[in-house]
């Protein structure tokens, strides 16, 4: 032997290049038609560090809130040299932190905001608009270090927000603890089709003048940002253009224009903008940097330990002569000067005052004996220029009272949007007011009997159809994104739900007459006769099939009032497909498999639990009109595992019949025993899905099949209970 390891092998390295760092030709990659089921199959206890039995919600109980808070306030005036602070005040990095953390949310699907503390991960750690606020994290460590497993990142950064304004002299409305961290970055979350940073607005607009033409469910105007271009649409100045896309992209977001001046104020109050020298000298973000940056991006080459040379947007300078005072002096300056487009150091469009007086003009964030000139943005100009916002800042100017109090609650908004209703709040600084976009529901009722409620259920003679999908459609609105919808405060039977085309209003409210007057004669609220009347019926199939089985029942759901519920901001979530009850509003470019996979993953449903409930809801004959497509038994009404027999058996083929239409066929006579859909089709067509149905298709699987549905079902029925959790 020569010792020579290579010997034979033609010098190779015996890693197999690429084997974990390059991206492989995966299954999506050779055939990208396949239905991805990751998205519900993310956030797997392998990925999490903590363990089965760590829940942070009850961890964070146990913080030392006053102590955490006081050490937030040291660490905003602490100016660390590897990083310095504008004007020795890490305020406005923190506010942005906090700001981009929760900007993200968007009203039509829920997804987004800063519950998660997704800020770590790709690509949001690398969005050319969240440039250095790497910096803004690592400067957290040390309290996320000292803290631990107490304090989540998700409520650090968003607490770190609320502090910087504290300690700016504005007082808040409130803050939350709660927010439970993920290990890995939502992969459900659609952030638009470009593959270029920054790439025009054209490409997520059908025309990019009218700014409600925007792709749903995005808000952003670009690739890479968190709202608008400041520099205005596609970088082109024009305020009153910008003005209309920032109306469309926080109405997307949830804001009013009330709240989106208030917050554009608010927020341009203090700290400034970063363009001090060339971008073209920074260096790759974090997910391009190489292993020596330690998770470091955009490094500066110039920065030369001077908080004057940082680069970020691009736009250079602060909004107000005081940027690390909360007061009005961003109205003072805006609408006190004309203002005249120029360029940044950095070559970004801005604007500058006309004449301004030296003392109007705030010092230099590192040498504090130099004046330096204010800016305004494009986004900043259409808060002048556009007459429904001026109008609301002149409102403000004429009340500053009036403007922090807006201004407190639209923070508060921003920054717990999607944590869901009041009852997962946790920690001192709650408020006590109920918010109505916090969807606020009363206490329902629980000394009534259960069973003499079902038993006038039963009498009242209502279809197995009727008993379940009105359960069933109560209960699917819920999104487990931002935590709202679902069957507590029984909001089926109000505006707008009341109405929508996927819940047969007609149906709807036939059902909803008798159980009102159940609930008066029992005490039970509408929300819980609801549930119990789905449960009464998936309990009435299962015995019809041969399985006595009891579904859990949990009292106490609510039923809110019109004045309870935001209407406006229930209207998109309006199902435009349920492909549990095999229905489609209308077609649509996305496949309909494609949108049962969204509903699910929406409503926190597993793969397995997905394939349960589909195949249960088929034989219960629970389709949307009644139709039979999916309905693979003639036993319709029993709670049995025929939709998986049938799927699964080899005696039939499949034969299109149309778009989205075939025939299930027996090869021998061939005879048309069934009909069905796309989403019938694809827990046999797919894979992995195929592998669930033939779990439930097994013949000593029946029981396994019917407990399994129950379990899930009831899932569904309280996944609005926080009080339970």
């Amino acid at each position: 032997m020569d010792g020579n390891n290579n010997a034979g092998t033609g010098g190779k390295c015996p890693v197999m290049h690429g084997s974990n760092t390059q991206q492989q030709a995966d299954v999506k990659a050779w055939w990208p038609e396949n239905l991805n089921l990751e998205i519900l199959h993310q956030h797997d206890t392998k990925s999490n560090p903590m363990g089965e039995d760590f829940d942070y919600r009850e961890e964070v109980k146990k913080l030392d809130y006053e102590a955490l808070e006081k050490d937030m306030h040291a660490l905003m005036t602490d100016s660390q040299d590897w990083w310095p602070a504008d004007w020795g005040h890490y305020g406005g990095l923190m506010i942005r932190l906090a700001w981009h953390a929760a900007g993200t949310y968007r009203l039509a699907d829920g997804r987004g905001g800063a519950g998660t503390g997704n800020q770590r991960f790709a690509p949001l750690n690398s969005f050319p608009d969240n440039g250095n606020l790497d910096k803004a994290r690592r400067l957290l460590w040390p309290l996320k270090k000292k803290y631990g497993n107490k304090i989540s990142w998700a409520d650090l950064f968003i607490l770190a927000g609320n502090v910087a304004y504290e300690s700016m002299g504005f007082k808040t409305f409130g803050f939350s603890y709660g927010r439970a961290d993920i290990w890995h970055p939502e992969e459900d979350i659609y952030w638009g089709s470009e593959k270029e940073w920054l790439a025009p607005s054209d490409h997520r607009y059908e025309d990019v003048t009218k700014p409600d033409t925007m792709e749903n469910p995005l808000a952003a105007v670009q690739m890479g940002l968190i709202y608008v271009n400041p520099e205005g649409v596609n970088g082109n100045p024009d305020p009153q253009a910008t003005a209309e896309q920032v109306r469309t992209t926080f109405a997307r977001m949830a804001m009013n224009d009330e709240e989106t001046a208030a917050l554009t104020a608010g927020g341009h109050t203090v700290g400034k903008a970063h363009g001090n020298g060339n971008a073209d000298a920074l260096g790759p973000e974090p997910e391009g940097a190489d292993v020596e940056t330690q998770g470091f991006g955009w490094m500066n080459p110039n920065m030369d330990g001077k908080a004057t040379n940082a680069v970020t947007s691009g736009i250079e300078g602060a909004w107000t002569t005081n940027p690390t005072k909360f007061d009005m002096g961003y109205f003072d300056l805006l609408f006190g000067y004309e203002w005249k487009l120029t360029k940044s150091p950095a070559g970004a469009n801005q604007y500058e005052p006309i004449d301004i007086k030296e003392e109007h003009m705030p010092v230099d964030p590192t040498d504090m004996k130099t004046r330096v000139r204010p800016m305004m943005t494009d986004a900043d100009m259409a808060m002048k220029v556009d007459p429904k916002y001026r109008a609301i800042c002149e409102k403000f100017m004429a009340d500053p009272a009036y403007f922090q109090d807006c201004f407190a609650r639209a923070w508060f908004k921003l920054t717990h949007r999607d944590m869901g209703p009041k009852a997962r709040y946790i920690g001192p600084g709650v408020p006590a007011e109920d918010l109505i976009w916090q969807d606020p529901c009363p206490q329902g009722e629980t000394n009534y009997i259960e069973e003499i409620v079902k038993a006038k259920i039963d009498e009242a003679g209502l279809s197995l159809n009727e008993l379940i999908t009105t359960a069933w459609d109560s209960a699917r609105t819920f999104r487990g994104s931002d935590m709202r919808g679902g069957a507590n405060g029984a909001r089926i039977r109000l505006a707008p739900q009341k109405d929508w085309e996927g819940n047969e209003p007609d149906r709807l409210a036939k059902v909803l007459k008798v159980y009102e007057k159940i609930s008066a004669e029992t005490g039970a609220s509408i929300a819980d006769v609801i549930v119990l009347g789905g449960n009464l019926g998936v309990e009435k199939a299962a015995k019809a099939a041969g399985h006595d089985v009891h579904v859990p029942f949990s009292k106490g759901r609510g039923d809110a009032t019109d004045e309870q519920t935001d209407a406006a901001s229930f209207e998109p979530m309006e199902p435009l497909a349920d492909g549990f009850r095999n229905w489609l509003k209308k077609d649509y470019v996305v496949k309909p498999e494609e949108m049962l996979l969204d509903r699910a993953q929406l409503m926190g449903l597993t793969a397995p639990e997905m394939t349960v409930l589909m195949g249960g809801m088929r034989v219960l004959g629970t389709n949307y009109g009644n139709t039979k497509h999916g309905v693979f038994t003639d036993r319709v009404g029993q709670l049995t595992n025929d939709f998986f027999v049938n799927l699964t058996d080899m005696a039939n083929r499949w034969e299109p019949t149309g778009k989205n239409s075939y025939n299930i066929v027996d090869r021998k006579s061939g005879n048309t025993k069934f009909t069905a859909t796309r989403v019938d089709l694809v827990f046999g067509s797919n894979s992995i899905l195929r592998a669930y149905a033939e779990v439930y298709a097994q013949d000593d699987n029946e029981e396994k099949f019917v407990n399994d549905f129950v379990a899930a079902w009831t899932k569904v029925m309280n996944a609005d209970r926080f009080d339970l959790a």
